[in-house]
């Protein structure tokens, strides 16, 4: 079963294609890894043991008629449980959701089942995508697969768990202020972030409408690729998708994997270094600059000083869209309904629900955006955020203007222990610091494990960030710095990490 689980998608896929092993086969490994880790990691909420094998077996049979929908038909998936899966419940991490089993297929979700990837299940998330460990899940934390008593970041921690545990070889994250790239630094996964708009949001459950991101979650870049080219894409059902053709990401990784950057111009962003970084971190970061330099990148120092604001601005503007995007649990559709003793009215029934239903940092950011869009606090709040937002978009194209890509830590510490920042919110906030920036101007991101802090062993990230719409760009310079810290590791970095579940070996690792 190691053997197969180890093996990452790419190689997963060349294996179908060759007859070598079966998607049923596939399939059933991981889903009995799942039963052999998962009650330690709790990276998923519920596994669809039954429905993933009949896709696998519906699978084989296309292959066996020699009528693959693409490279990644057969290979196993999971999925956050924040994208609506037809007959399979979606909670969004929350109580209020409880049970709810979706009528429909959110985009994403539809095009991965068109491409014949079999869904494992739904993964565990902070409540409604509000937070940075997974930890406000009201279904219990996920735990890193590196060190159990630490966070695997956050909202989508179940997701990146899965794929670091060998649970899955992919996965589906949405990213709203950094929640797939964090939780890809801090378990030594590959995590990437599209230009907003170019992934489908029809079906993925709001947060923030202007934030919101679907994307991939993997162990290498190429395979963020891969499954990229299978999500991506105009969407008629979705107002801000993007229409126009996409690049294929594949071959964009593919070109980068040669490891070359001669003539490539690399921003180091001023703003994201100094005081409140971990020292490993700040360390690992600084020693893959050097390899891209000796890789024949050109790189210099770039301001965006509007970055600094960012964590407040952002801290306004999600919570508003989210009060808005929140009031339609009122128990009055669907989901929870708790009525209170006597005759209760609709509000009373409402008030109970909502108390009962949701979390206690979704009552906060709740409370919160209302007060920012409440009369007389609007212009002083959420519009003055909303201008910050306008210039951190043209910090992003000032600075592209001089270089071709950004680069950053993704995040300033590595993983936390459970319960460290539980109570704090501000310092839960802080871990956004370096991703958030993307999210206010739409511009795409990946985060690439980039080694391991020197206290703690535990996994670091460095973050490429690029124009809108550039999103092959990040591929090609994520492949390329991981073949440069590949060569210089001796191989990929998850190997270094402890062993979960049965003895595991390296040697079947492609």
């Amino acid at each position: 079963m190691m053997s197969l689980v180890r093996r990452t998608a790419a190689a997963l896929a060349d294996d179908l294609a060759a007859g070598e092993v079966t998607s049923v086969e596939l399939t059933e490994a991981h889903l009995d890894r799942i039963a052999e880790v998962d009650g330690d990691v709790h990276a998923f909420l519920q596994v669809d043991r039954d429905g993933a094998l009949a896709q696998a077996a519906e699978s084989d049979a296309r292959r066996s008629r020699g009528e693959a929908r693409g490279p990644l038909d057969g290979v196993p998936i999971a999925v956050k449980d924040v994208l609506a899966t037809r007959g399979l419940a979606t909670t969004c991490g929350s109580k209020i959701l409880e049970g709810w089993v979706p009528p429909y297929d959110a985009t994403v979700v539809q095009r991965l089942r068109v491409a014949g990837l079999p869904i494992l299940g739904k993964t565990n998330m902070d409540e409604f995508a509000m937070g940075s460990s997974t930890e406000h899940s009201a279904y219990g934390p996920t735990h890193n697969p590196w060190d159990l008593d630490r966070i695997p970041g956050g909202s989508g921690g179940g997701s990146a768990a899965s794929v670091a545990a060998y649970e899955a070889p992919l996965a589906i994250g949405t990213d709203t202020g950094g929640s797939i790239r964090q939780p890809g630094a801090v378990t030594g996964t590959v995590g990437v972030k599209p230009t907003y708009g170019g992934v489908s949001r029809y079906g993925l459950v709001a947060l923030a409408n202007s934030l919101d991101q679907a994307g991939p979650v993997s162990r290498t870049v190429l395979d963020a690729a891969m499954l990229h080219d299978v999500i991506g894409g105009h969407d008629l059902r979705d107002s801000t998708s993007i229409k126009q053709d996409w690049p294929s990401f594949t071959e964009a990784a593919t070109q980068g994997a040669s490891g070359d950057l001669a003539g490539l111009k690399v921003g180091v962003i001023t703003e994201m270094q100094g005081d409140g970084w971990q020292p490993g971190v700040m360390a690992r970061f600084t020693e893959s600059v050097e390899l891209m330099v000796k890789a024949g990148a050109e790189v210099v120092e770039v301001s965006c000083p509007s970055f600094v604001h960012a964590l407040a601005a952002y801290y306004l503007i999600l919570p508003a869209e989210a009060s808005s995007n929140l009031a339609k649990f009122d128990a009055m559709r669907y989901g929870l309904r708790v009525t209170p003793d006597g005759d209760p009215s609709a509000e009373e029934v409402m008030r109970a629900t909502r108390d009962a239903g949701f979390g206690d940092e979704v009552k906060r950011r709740i409370i919160l955006g209302t007060y920012a869009l409440s009369s007389g606090y609007y212009d002083a709040y959420y519009g003055q955020a909303q201008k910050i937002r306008t210039l951190i978009s043209r910090d992003f194209d000032a600075a592209f203007e001089r270089v071709d890509v950004l680069v950053s830590p993704t995040a300033p510490t590595t993983a936390f222990r459970l319960g460290e920042k539980l109570d704090d919110p501000i310092a839960m906030y802080l871990n956004d610091l370096a991703t958030i920036p993307a999210n206010l101007a739409g511009v795409p991101g990946i985060s690439v494990p980039n080694g391991l802090d020197d206290e703690d062993s535990l996994p670091t990230g460095l973050q490429v960030l690029a124009p809108a719409l550039a999103d092959d760009r990040v591929y090609r310079v994520g492949a390329a710095l991981e073949r440069l810290l590949s060569d210089e590791w001796g191989g990929p970095l998850l190997d270094r990490a402890p062993t979960l579940g049965s003895a595991t070996t390296t040697e079947d690792q492609a």
